[in-house]
């Protein structure tokens, strides 16, 4: 350890002028991919698509195309070409060697959307996006169309293979094409697009502008078997969001006989907004996708938050009219999230957070759409005195039923466990009593989303932890006691620690570990039932603590369906359920990726879901001990032992 830190003590004063790097050209993109496109996952990869995409869309917004082609190839490239204006192909004024297409295509920031002398209201904003997906394509080919006239050019990793060629003449051709391949130096071997996910990202393009019609084509090798994803489709929908609403709850009955929805300016000049929002009868939770300039903001932001107080007040105004005094008590969430919506905004020079726009934080959004949309709000329900009515019944039984739930909550369940503060977290079950009830414990917010909409809310219970807990076996109680994740957890059991443990304030029947099926998952479930067997070991020796068995692999073929638990499962149904078949195979990166009808047909349905219950037999208690103590202990020369003894018989070894 010495010779170590002396070592590291002397790289560090070698610490000069020529140790600092300067990356140029796309370069950063190539090191840092995480930075332009939210990382090297199958969402990143997907971001690629978009950021493409969103550049023709620009240009059907700005009225100067109507038609855009995307193309899944069967070599796994990305065709996409619109019938814009083209990018300028002349050379540009700054770099007198090269052509502005050169120049967008190879220079970070870049482009024609910093001003709106080109596009009065655009999704690409950083002049970053083109030049991100050319960086993170082993091969991209692009084709301008301008003047009748077609040019040509080719890159590999954001560099120039040939020079910008005159193809020829085109006189019944203009627009923009781009060709483009995902590197698999930045994505690992195996990674490609998904069609299904493609097509819906081209098709919600579609309902976000009625202007536009959009060709979608893909090679037939590339759907899976069972995936309905069409070889070809023209997505074109004249009635925008509504058409979209329409469509996502066909068959269902709603509230009121028809969505409100509709369009209007923001603020004279500044922008447009477009909504829709219908009420189905049975929900469990609501949903909202909303969108700036066509680009998808899945974390909301400003002109979500306008157009839920829009609603909001138009409700309670109506509600004082009309003398419903039980309407106070209702909130944005009792209204949104009882309901489908819709929600996308053309706004000048909005401020994203973050390269990837996941949220809107333009300040004035708030305000221009809140303006816009609460004035047809409320000709929308004074116009249908009726229907208005239902629905205000409909949402302050909502606020009731909320209201009822929390009550519940906080007398019965929080005083059998005398007034225990819950966590935030915590999405709690419905059920009062304990037993039958469970919870399980999952990794991160994406996880615990995805468990939150697979459960059953009458007996079932999610509480998110974030990443690797704390290793008690090796942690002073100081530290313990100020670990927010831990004090969350046993906040949310209620049964105490060690000496103070109370078996029969325990607010589950079941405590449940559900981890990723992988080394990560495996090292957070260590470190949990170290926790328990160290702080609470009644738990255990009750037999309430269990592990979930998340499937890593689902294999398809026809209209067939299984899951695995690991390779040698796997290898087990393909020569036995799918002998002799061509077998399509996906392996669940975690349970954050998988949706959530898959994890609660696979993990959390008491029908279906294996578990495993953590015992440890009486007479081996101290053995256990010593063996957590070797290998949890702040020892790490017992670790090294215990696998020095034991590395002959290492044999699968997952890195």
């Amino acid at each position: 350890m010495n010779d170590l830190f002396q070592s590291g003590t002397k790289a560090g004063s070698d610490y000069t002028a020529k140790d600092i790097e300067v990356l140029e050209g796309l370069e950063p993109v190539r090191r840092r991919p995480g930075m332009y496109i939210g990382g090297t996952d199958e969402r990143a990869l997907h971001h690629l698509f978009a950021e493409v995409l969103d550049n023709s869309m620009d240009e059907a917004v700005a009225g100067h195309a109507d038609r855009i082609e995307v193309e899944f190839q069967a070599d796994g490239s990305l065709r996409v070409m619109d019938n814009g204006r083209g990018i300028p192909i002349d050379r540009h004024p700054k770099f007198k060697d090269k052509s502005a297409l050169e120049v967008i295509l190879t220079t970070l920031h870049s482009g024609g959307k910093f001003s709106s002398k080109v596009y009065s209201t655009a999704g690409g904003l950083h002049g970053v996006g083109i030049s991100v997906v050319n960086a993170l394509s082993d091969r991209l080919v692009v084709e301008v169309a301008r003047d009748r006239e077609l040019w040509r050019q080719h890159y590999s990793r954001g560099t120039p293979q040939s020079k910008l060629e005159k193809v020829g003449a085109t006189p019944n051709r203009r627009g923009t094409t781009v060709v483009f391949h995902p590197d698999e130096q930045i994505f690992g071997k195996g990674a490609h697009f998904r069609a299904a996910r493609l097509f819906k990202m081209a098709r919600s393009k579609a309902y976000l502008y009625p202007g536009v019609k959009i060709h979608w084509s893909c090679a037939a090798e590339l759907i899976p078997a069972g995936d309905e994803t069409p070889t070809e489709a023209v997505l074109h929908f004249p009635g925008g969001l509504q058409d979209y609403l329409s469509a996502q709850l066909e068959g269902q009955s709603t509230v009121t006989p028809v969505p409100f929805a509709g369009r209007a300016q923001l603020g004279g000049e500044r922008g447009q907004v477009e909504w829709a929002i219908h009420w189905p009868q049975e929900i469990d939770e609501g949903w909202l996708n909303s969108y700036c300039n066509t680009v998808t903001t899945p974390e909301g932001g400003t002109h979500e938050a306008g157009f839920r107080t829009a609603l909001l007040r138009g409700f309670k105004d109506y509600a004082e009219l009309t003398n419903t005094k039980k309407a106070s008590q209702i909130t944005a969430d009792d209204i949104v999230g009882g309901g489908a919506a819709m929600l996308s905004v053309f706004i000048k020079d909005p401020q994203f957070q973050g390269q990837t726009k996941d949220r809107l934080v333009t300040v004035e959004a708030q305000k221009l759409v809140e303006q816009a949309i609460k004035d047809h709000f409320d000709h929308w329900l004074a116009g249908a005195p009726q229907q208005a009515n239902t629905l205000l019944a409909h949402i302050i039984e909502r606020a009731e039923d909320r209201l009822r739930r929390r009550a519940e909550k906080d007398v019965s369940r929080k005083s059998a466990t005398r007034k225990l503060r819950l966590p935030g977290k915590l999405a709690d079950c419905a059920d009062e009593a304990a037993n039958g009830s469970e919870i399980f414990i999952v990794e991160g917010d994406s996880a615990g989303g995805s468990a939150k909409q697979a459960r059953d809310r009458r007996i079932q219970a999610v509480l998110p932890l974030r990443g690797k807990i704390l290793n008690v076996a090796s942690a002073g109680s100081g530290k313990l006691a100020a670990n927010q994740e831990l004090s969350d957890l046993v906040q949310a059991l209620g049964c105490g620690l060690g000496s103070k443990y109370r078996a029969e304030d325990l607010r589950y029947d079941k405590v449940i570990i559900m981890t990723d099926a992988d080394v990560d998952g495996a090292h957070i479930a260590s470190l949990l039932m170290t926790f328990f067997f160290r702080e609470m070991p009644k738990l255990i020796e009750h037999g309430h603590l269990y592990l979930a068995q998340p499937p890593l692999y689902r294999i398809s073929a026809g209209g067939k369906t299984a899951y695995a638990m690991d390779d040698a499962d796997k290898d087990s149904l393909i020569a036995t359920e799918f002998k002799g078949r061509k077998v399509e195979i996906s392996r669940f990166k975690g349970l954050g990726e998988m949706p959530p009808a898959q994890l609660k047909e696979t993990t959390m349905s008491p029908k279906n879901r294996t578990l495993l219950r953590v015992q440890v037999p009486v007479d081996e208690v101290r053995e256990a001990d010593d063996l957590v103590e070797r290998l949890m202990g702040r020892k790490a020369e017992l670790r090294f032992q215990f696998i020095q003894e034991r590395a002959a018989f290492a044999t699968d070894i997952d890195v």
